[in-house]
């Protein structure tokens, strides 16, 4: 029967995160608490973020049950969760519940969650939670309301951004996602500047001190926080560049009009008239 305490999911969590921080709640490893679901695991278990766990059909209705959660809110929250079979949705036939523990790529990995939110939607436990972030969007989650940013899975937990507010009003003046390929070439040029020390160098760097001296317990592991917090270092110009972009025609631009984008461009970054950034803009990004 399922027990009286209440494990929320966190908008776009990942599977084996919540299910850890569910068996946390019961003091059960993940492992013990699929035994006591019936429900049959293969592949070798890995805490988060290094490793996702797959549920079929059957696994997922018996955690939904157990969780008291609604089969179609768990699938909304947990983008890996696999929905129900729409065959068995009608039929109520239930087949074997099975899970399968698989490595999760560096680059896919998720991202740690906020910690106040965490702690709001599992009240009864420490544990930390790892979600992804939504698809075409950058690889950084920001909380606005807590002030907590991550956005490589190389940092147990978030990031305290009280001293870099920037990014904050970033996150909140996006009144509309860039597209995808926009978003792409932005970061590429950004990514670009940041490696060569152009351009932005200055304002980087002053941010970067900022971030580091706020989280002084930031491990640097075998990559140097200039490497792990460089997403969140130019999140707010990789924004701006990419809403350029974005606005571009779709013909190719005469070469009139590349120097007058790149001085628009250079005003939007704050950076002096004299000096417009160097990037492509031949045609729709």
């Amino acid at each position: 029967m399922p027990g009286p305490l209440r494990v929320r999911p966190l908008p776009g969590e990942a599977t084996a995160s919540y299910l850890t921080r569910l068996a946390a709640t019961y003091r059960l490893s993940p492992a013990q608490l699929l035994d006591g679901l019936c429900i049959t695991v293969t592949g070798t278990e890995h805490a988060p973020p290094a490793a996702e766990i797959r549920l079929n059909a059957e696994a997922a209705r018996r955690l939904s049950g157990f969780t008291r959660i609604p089969i179609t809110h768990l699938t909304r929250a947990l983008p890996h969760l696999r929905p129900p079979a729409p065959s068995s949705a009608h039929t109520g036939a239930h087949g074997t519940a099975t899970a399968h523990w698989h490595v999760v790529e560096p680059a896919l990995q998720p991202l740690p969650a906020c910690i106040a939110c965490t702690i709001r939607r599992s009240p009864h436990t420490a544990a930390p939670a790892w979600i992804h972030p939504s698809p075409g969007l950058p690889r950084i989650m920001i909380c606005t309301r807590h002030q907590q940013a991550s956005s490589d899975p190389r940092h147990p937990a978030p990031l305290d951004i009280r001293a870099v507010p920037e990014l904050t009003q970033a996150h909140l003046s996006a009144r509309r996602p860039a597209t995808p390929v926009s978003l792409s070439w932005a970061s590429t040029i950004t990514t670009r500047w940041y490696d060569h020390q152009q351009h932005l160098h200055e304002r980087w760097h002053t941010r970067l001190h900022r971030l580091t001296a706020t989280n002084p317990r930031m491990s640097p592991g075998p990559a140097s926080p200039a490497l792990t917090c460089r997403e969140l270092i130019t999140y707010p110009e990789t924004l701006t560049l990419a809403t350029a972009l974005d606005r571009l025609p779709p013909n190719p631009l005469t070469r009139t009009q590349q120097t007058a984008f790149l001085h628009q461009l250079a005003g939007r970054l704050q950076l002096p008239a004299s000096h417009p950034p160097t990037t492509t803009c031949s045609g729709n990004a």
